[in-house]
């Protein structure tokens, strides 16, 4: 059973041609497998080898082209008809003499497309320079641009459907939060709470269950509270420590972020404080949030909130999230920050992070929203403070 009406692939198709005819292009190349799920439903872990998905303008259907082996796997997830699903042999993964490419652009070439315009997923992590460069030699006289990101637009605002699974993913970010929250404590590993993380994380709730994230589970701690995109190690907590986790639950490849501070012990009173203004600044955005406001005047309220204090923050406040794949659950799209004039919609979702880092600690208290028709709403559920799993210890708000 597919997680989506064919209805629902449909419009998106539709969607997305429509950009393409703006952008000027007759035929894309979607490889960054996020797109591709969206707009056929593939799901599998193939996409460390050459894969993609061929929009024709004029076609009501995609082509699915990808190794032999993952060609069943293109059959079971999506909604093309067979004919649509084109495998290349196994002797082009990974050569020296031959490329994937090379495949395609004679597939492209047979079926009367090699002249035409031609948009690439330029700017990709499953797009690389190779695979570029033999697409254009075995398409001479084709007319390529840049189509980065094209897709991507089409999926910012989401269904009542995909806000149904990322609300699902937000139930499991709380319980996979915690799980870890509960596990760290002096004298305990690292990598041991990170397994409970992931447990909670895939086994999710009675109703759903979880998937795998796009990104692992980030468990900065000490000094590298400071780091925020460290992993975790086998050393074990100290008496007293301040320990960032950030996670996401997952639901049919539907993401809710979610960073909390935790400490072991009485926590530093430049935590403290800094939980404070960054609980209070995030606060003054979440009720500022609605539709109509543009991305860079959410973050100057953010701005100003903490200047008072001080401080200020030069990395973005938070960015558009959803649907993704390894290695990132943000969509490319909109940004918190200033010179982004994207205009606030109902149903986009955000993951607003307003992290603070400086030389030698941090502190990460986050929430991913949806944007409702007159402000927003919290897809997970869990204090919004700088915590500490020792009853004896006051948390600060």
């Amino acid at each position: 059973m597919f997680p989506f009406t064919l209805d629902e692939y449909q419009t998106r198709l539709a969607k997305t041609k429509e950009k393409m005819a703006n952008w000027g292009v007759d035929v894309l190349l979607v490889t960054d497998p996020a797109n591709m799920n969206y707009l056929s439903g593939f799901n599998g872990w193939s996409f460390y080898v050459h894969q993609m998905l061929v929009i024709l303008i004029d076609e009501e259907q995609p082509i699915w082209l990808g190794r032999g082996m993952d060609a069943n796997v293109a059959k079971q997830t999506t909604w093309l008809m067979h004919e649509r699903i084109i495998p290349y042999p196994d002797h082009y993964v990974q050569s020296e003499s031959q490329h994937p490419m090379d495949f395609i652009g004679k597939i492209l070439t047979d079926i009367g497309q090699s002249t035409r315009r031609i948009g690439v997923e330029m700017e990709t992590y499953y797009y690389s320079a190779k695979a570029h460069e033999r697409l254009l030699a075995s398409l001479p006289n084709a007319s390529f641009q840049d189509a980065s990101n094209l897709v991507n637009w089409v999926r910012l605002i989401k269904s009542d459907t995909e806000i149904t699974y990322m609300k699902h993913a937000g139930i499991i970010a709380a319980k996979a939060m915690y799980a870890g929250m509960n596990a760290i404590r002096a004298g305990a590993r690292e990598c041991d709470v990170v397994a409970d993380i992931y447990h909670a994380q895939i086994s999710g709730t009675e109703e759903v269950g979880g998937d795998y994230p796009a990104i692992v589970p980030l468990l900065p701690s000490g000094i590298k509270t400071s780091a925020p995109h460290i992993t975790w190690t086998d050393q074990r907590y100290p008496n007293e420590e301040t320990v960032i986790i950030e996670l996401a639950g997952c639901h049919q490849r539907y993401h809710a972020p979610l960073a909390r501070t935790i400490t072991i012990g009485k926590p530093q009173q430049r935590v403290i404080d800094m939980a404070h203004i960054v609980v209070e600044g995030l606060n003054e955005v979440l009720a500022f949030i609605k539709p109509g406001v543009s991305c860079e005047e959410t973050e100057a309220v953010w701005q100003k909130t903490i200047n008072r204090y001080g401080v200020s923050k030069d990395s973005r406040l938070g960015y558009s999230t959803g649907l993704n794949y390894p290695p990132d659950w943000g969509e490319h799209t909109a940004s918190l920050r200033k010179g982004d004039k994207t205009i606030l919609q109902e149903n986009m979702a955000l993951h607003v992070i307003p992290g603070m880092w400086f030389d030698d600690f941090g502190v990460e208290i986050s929430e991913t929203i949806r944007v409702t028709d007159n402000g927003c709403e919290l897809l997970c559920d869990f204090p919004r403070q700088l915590l500490s799993n020792d009853p004896n210890i006051h948390s600060a708000s």
